[in-house]
């Protein structure tokens, strides 16, 4: 028995290590098979990869053409609509060649007028200088004169027009008389036709001429058809100049008739009179400026007032035989207007002390008088401070404010105006929070930032779906569907024997007073030595 049991170990041992052999052998195998395994997984990865990567270079492939046929259909498109600009370039160009030409010439016409208008102009102030000389024997150097000038050119114009309308008659009688005599040329009679043509022509000349007084009458009240208030300022000017022409002619006549008299007796009488007749010149020739300055256009409305008796500054005599009677008046009217502004000034100042007491404004002088400029300024700035206030009225009323303060209070559940503040910083903290994530999902998914919360939402849902889908191909690829179910089998089998087996190992291990298999390393190889007896027992046991 002992020899038998001693075989019996030896040959158990000797299975064990044959056992523990191809366990080895098997776990290398496994090993081998995994890593053979990872290699082929890798490489079909590997595979998979290019396939998609020789998609891909497909994909660009037949993109890149499609955008090479786009781009020489393009390329003809714009030849084709680069030819059709170029045509209607060359038109456009040819139709502005055209219109230099025209240009051109109308240029070189316009400058032929010019020349002709300059040379008319030249003849014109030489006759208007002409003509004043020869009345007042003196340059023009006022603004009557200058009013002077412009009746002479009138009159001159006129003039002018008169000998070409009386040329183009002259040269109209002349065409017919050589038909006449032309026709007349052979006949017997021919004195007597002549002295009967010179009649007819001396009525027709003298009808002619009168035809074109009455057409230049009539022209005249047609064309030239003056309002009441230039004819009143004609009469005066014509008034003035006859007056001033007046004048001079005394003067002359004065200085002529000096000059005859004895110089001895008379001397001082024409010293007099001359110095006299210099000073009423110069009275005249300020009257006649006060007067250009009344009727210069930039002057105010006029509102005539009744003359007082009394006049302080001028003879009345002298202002009417000179015509300035209206003159009086109208610088009465001025003198009150200009008293007037200082009443003007203490009203705008009293009423900017009520609107705009915080603006001080400079003290006027009482030498200098009252400006209208300080006037404009006073003004412009109680209208400032007028729409200031309008601006400031268009602000919410109380009112307003509160109703809003109570419709947020309402909408994020604030009890009380303290936390009021606290509860818009932290809405204001939160949101800036929100905005700063949606920012960065956007851009981590490559999102438009004007994309709405609906479509970030929606691209995350989609991307955590894949992921899941991606997750479970994964765990699908790595364990495969055998080892799935291998590993399904084992736990089946491990939920039926294992309670069986714990249980006899329990019964085993209070047979053996074992209290742990984990106590040392002596233990544990005195209770593997057990356990491969028990083994070997129970095999012994089955087999017999």
């Amino acid at each position: 028995m002992r020899q038998n049991l001693k075989m019996l170990v030896e040959e158990t041992e000797r299975q064990q290590n044959v056992i523990q052999e191809l366990i080895e052998t098997n776990q290398q195998l496994k090993d081998e098979l995994q890593l053979e395994q990872s290699r082929a997984a890798h490489q079909e990865q590997r595979a998979n990869d290019l396939e998609k990567i020789m998609e891909s270079v497909k994909c660009k492939i037949g993109e890149l053409e499609d955008e090479s046929l786009n781009r020489v259909c393009q390329q003809q498109n714009k030849m084709k609509d680069l030819r059709k600009e170029n045509r209607t370039l060359q038109t456009k160009c040819q139709h502005y060649k055209k219109k230099q030409m025209e240009q051109q010439q109308t240029i070189a016409s316009l400058q032929k007028d010019i020349c002709r208008l300059t040379k008319e102009e030249e003849e014109r102030i030489i006759t208007q200088n002409r003509v004043f000389a020869y009345l007042c024997k003196r340059v023009p150097h006022s603004v009557l004169d200058r009013q002077l000038l412009c009746l002479i050119d009138y009159y001159e114009s006129k003039i002018r027009k008169i000998h070409t309308q009386r040329q183009y008659k002259k040269d109209e009688s002349q065409s017919e008389e050589e038909k006449g005599y032309r026709n007349l040329n052979g006949s017997p009679t021919y004195k007597g036709l002549l002295l009967s043509l010179q009649n007819q022509l001396k009525e027709s000349n003298s009808k002619i001429d009168a035809l074109l007084s009455e057409k230049l009458n009539l022209q005249k009240d047609l064309e030239s058809r003056p309002t009441q208030h230039e004819l009143r300022l004609y009469k005066q000017q014509v008034k003035k100049l006859e007056k001033v022409l007046k004048k001079n002619i005394k003067l002359q006549e004065l200085i002529s008739h000096t000059k005859t008299e004895d110089t001895e007796k008379k001397d001082e009488s024409s010293k007099e009179s001359h110095h006299q007749a210099l000073v009423d010149q110069r009275y005249s020739q300020v009257l006649c400026s006060i007067n250009s300055i009344i009727h210069n256009p930039r002057a105010p409305v006029i509102i005539y007032k009744q003359s007082k008796e009394g006049t302080q500054h001028f003879n009345k005599d002298f202002v009417q035989d000179c015509g300035f009677e209206h003159l009086v008046p109208i610088i009465e009217m001025w003198a009150d207007e200009l008293t007037s502004l200082k009443d003007l000034y203490k009203s705008l100042k009293i009423l900017s002390a009520d609107l705009v007491p915080w603006h001080n404004f400079k003290k006027q002088d009482e030498n200098e008088g009252v400006r209208v400029e300080n006037l404009l300024f006073m003004v412009d700035t109680i209208l400032e401070e007028v729409e200031n206030k309008e601006k400031d009225s268009n602000m919410p009323n109380f009112q307003t404010l509160q109703a809003i303060v109570s419709h947020f209070q309402k909408l994020f559940d604030v009890p009380s105006l303290n936390g009021v503040y606290p509860r818009m910083n932290e809405v204001y903290t939160r949101l800036g929070e929100m905005n700063n994530a949606v920012r960065n999902l956007q851009e981590l998914l490559e999102l438009d930032s004007s994309s709405s919360l609906c479509v970030l939402v929606s691209t995350v849902g989609k991307l955590c779906r894949l992921i899941n889908e991606d997750v479970s191909e994964q765990v699908k690829q790595v364990l495969g569907p055998e080892d799935l179910q291998s590993i399904i089998n084992k736990l089946e089998e491990h939920e039926e024997f294992f309670p069986a087996f714990q249980a006899f190992t329990n019964d085993l291990l209070k047979i053996l007073g074992k209290i742990s298999l984990l106590v040392n390393f002596d233990s544990y190889l005195a209770l593997k030595e057990e356990w491969s007896l028990v083994n070997w027992i129970s095999v012994f046991t089955l087999n017999a």
